[in-house]
């Protein structure tokens, strides 16, 4: 039977035979995730001459990278001596990382224009006096374990990292043998209700996994997890699974996957890796105080940072013989990505939101919104109902400053945050107007893993917002170390905090449901000069919400596990304004301003009322036709 689509090994092995030349010492190639690498004992002949690599790979349609052969590459001491003679001073090399399975030297400098030379002179060098293939980036100000972490991680299972990408890009790059159809959408989590997000797309060819969270408002296992018991979904057909963002509800079951017998591939943005595994951890964490079982282990979050392939926006990846996935800035938080999917040639085209954000924030950029193609849409609906509307972000801002202002002329200010993303969009705002002097000058206490995700987003600020990025960047100042923000380290100053006097404490989680902000709560709450300030969604059944809704009372426990009772006598507010969610008008304006127009919408991760009324609302626009799918519902795209 004659291959439908794509070349052979042997038709891309000669491809590159026969245009590269022959003294570059060709030792090898293999499939390296969705790339080919070629192993040689002279790289550096190709790099001066880039054009070649990018006529083969436009002509056998698949990313190429240029590793140097294993063989000719110096030891890692001798190398780091050659680079730090190579690299001046002025860069400010902090750190050297070395992969052996990739033959790369990760060189983590202060200045990186510096420490790449003019016109790359200076990773030319290293390359032909090592072997090496340097990859600079620039130290982030506020160093992270987490990336550190991983870093050491992937060198110490280097061998197995090596075994996972060749066999991941084999199985991309199979021969495909069935013409591409019957494009299907079943919905295993978050359909009329918010959390557990896990979508899947099946081919003929192919299987993808969109999202696999948790629900954290359920502690009920029918309701907490995706629907991964029934026919529809088959773990050992699974090509891959694409994350969208770091927040649990997206990302939070990814480990269980590994824990029952999955061994493919993660892709997700560069930050999002980062910022899973620290959240995936936290969570495991938290289980533990609450001496609830999780269904997953730390090994199986090592199996996943293992298996995880970060990906740059913009960076068009085959994921499976029919399918290629597009990252896209969602806007959400750091990493966010909007999913593009082009299935066979031309056949389907998808778009899933994930969380997204079609609007201004200080901390990122609005969601992209041009595709070359798009018949179908997947898109939230968090803020999807008719009183879904937040005011213009500049009188949100007001409001907080007045609120914050009100509150600290006599008490405290407990602001509840998730540790991504609303931290540091906060962190922002409180800074910018106490800088400008509007909101009254107190300390502002941090605590929980705020620091180490911000360290994260400082890590990476080429995907925050130009103004963000330009001041880290260009003028070298870092306002998430602002001389406002106190990090609190330990556990005994919250003691001296509560018994001063006015002051902002931001402190995780987000929705309340355990945390250190419960410690603060506990101890602030039967004071009426104080407040609490909500800046982030509250989902359904979670302490969060139940005090918004007025609750007097809440039942907590002790360190040593005896039942509580605190009175709740500070004032409560909510401020919509800040989510990273698009409200409803942003939600719609997507819709009508996306292109190309889609034929079909699905509107999920929202209360079914909102999915509901956002079908509804969507399919009277000419030439679009909007569902709400219930749970295990599939559909045929194509």
């Amino acid at each position: 039977m004659q291959k439908l689509q794509g070349l052979s090994y042997e038709e891309i092995r000669n491809a590159i035979l026969q245009n590269i030349p022959i003294e570059t010492g060709i030792t090898r190639i293999e499939f390296e995730g969705p790339r080919l690498a070629i192993y040689m004992k002279l790289p550096e002949i190709l790099l001066e001459q880039s054009h070649i690599i990018a006529d083969i790979a436009g002509q056998i349609k698949k990313r190429i990278v240029i590793r140097s052969d294993p063989s000719v590459r110096t030891s890692e001491l001798e190398a780091e001596g050659i680079i730090m003679e190579i690299i001046s001073d002025d860069a400010g090399l902090v750190q050297s990382y070395f992969d052996p399975a990739l033959g790369e030297v990760v060189l983590e400098v202060q200045k990186p224009g510096v420490a790449i030379g003019k016109g790359g002179s200076n990773l030319l060098e290293i390359i032909r006096k090592t072997r090496w293939n340097p990859r600079v980036v620039r130290s982030p100000p506020i160093p992270s374990l987490t990336i550190k972490q991983i870093r050491g991680y992937l060198y110490s299972k280097s061998r197995e990292r090596e075994r996972f990408l060749r066999e991941t890009g084999e199985s991309i790059f199979r021969p495909m043998y069935r013409s591409s159809g019957d494009v299907r959408i079943t919905f295993l989590g978050s359909s009329r209700h918010v959390g557990r997000s896990a979508i899947l797309i099946r081919t003929r060819e192919s299987s993808v996994l969109l999202d696999c969270g948790i629900n954290p408002g359920t502690r009920r296992p029918i309701g907490a997890y995706p629907r991964f018991d029934v026919e529809e979904f088959d773990i050992g057909s699974l090509d891959a699974v694409v994350i969208t963002h770091a927040h649990l509800d997206h990302c939070g079951f990814v480990p269980y996957l590994y824990k029952y017998g999955y061994d493919g591939p993660i892709y997700c943005s560069e930050p999002t890796s980062s910022l899973m595994t620290l959240l995936q951890g936290d969570y495991l964490d938290v289980m533990s105080k609450e001496g609830r079982v999780s269904l997953y282990g730390a090994e199986d979050i090592r199996d996943v940072i293992i298996h995880t392939i970060p990906l740059k926006l913009g960076e068009v990846t085959d994921v499976s013989p029919d399918i290629r996935l597009t990252l896209h800035n969602a806007g959400h938080i750091l990493g966010s990505s909007l999913v593009h999917l082009h299935i066979g040639r031309g056949l389907h085209n998808i778009v899933y939101t994930g969380d997204f954000k079609y609007g201004y924030t200080q901390l990122l950029a609005p969601a992209v919104s041009q595709f070359p193609r798009v018949e179908t849409l997947i898109m939230e609906s968090t803020y999807g109902g008719k009183n879904d509307v937040n005011h213009p972000r500049l009188e949100t801002e007001a409001e907080f400053v007045e609120i914050a202002n009100h509150i600290l002329k006599k008490g405290k200010v407990i602001i509840p945050v998730p540790a991504v993303g609303r931290s540091q969009e906060i962190m922002m705002v409180i800074n910018k107007y106490m800088e400008e002097g509007e909101l009254t000058e107190v300390p502002v206490y941090i605590e929980g893993m705020i620091s180490e995700a911000t360290g994260i987003h400082t890590a990476y600020p080429g995907y925050l917002s130009s103004e963000l990025k330009d001041q880290i960047l260009r003028e070298g100042r870092n306002p998430f170390e602002s001389d406002f923000f106190t990090v609190v380290k330990q556990h005994e100053s919250r003691d001296e905090i509560v018994e001063s006097g006015p002051c902002i404490i931001m402190a995780t989680a987000g929705m309340m449901e355990g945390g250190p902000v419960m410690e603060y709560f506990k101890r602030l709450a039967s004071w009426e000069e104080n407040g609490i300030v909500f800046v982030s969604y509250q989902v359904a059944g979670t302490l969060g919400q139940r005090l918004q809704s007025g609750l007097r009372s809440v039942q907590t426990f002790s360190q040593d596990g005896k039942m509580e009772i605190t009175n709740v006598r500070l004032s409560t507010h909510t401020i919509e304004g800040f989510s990273g969610h698009s409200d409803r008008l942003q939600l719609l304006n997507y819709v009508r301003k996306i292109r190309p127009t889609p034929r079909k919408v699905f509107f999920v991760h929202g209360e079914e009322s909102k999915c509901e009324n956002m079908a509804r609302t969507v399919s009277r626009f000419r030439g679009v036709k909007g569902y709400a799918p219930n749970m295990l519902e599939t559909f045929l795209l194509a």
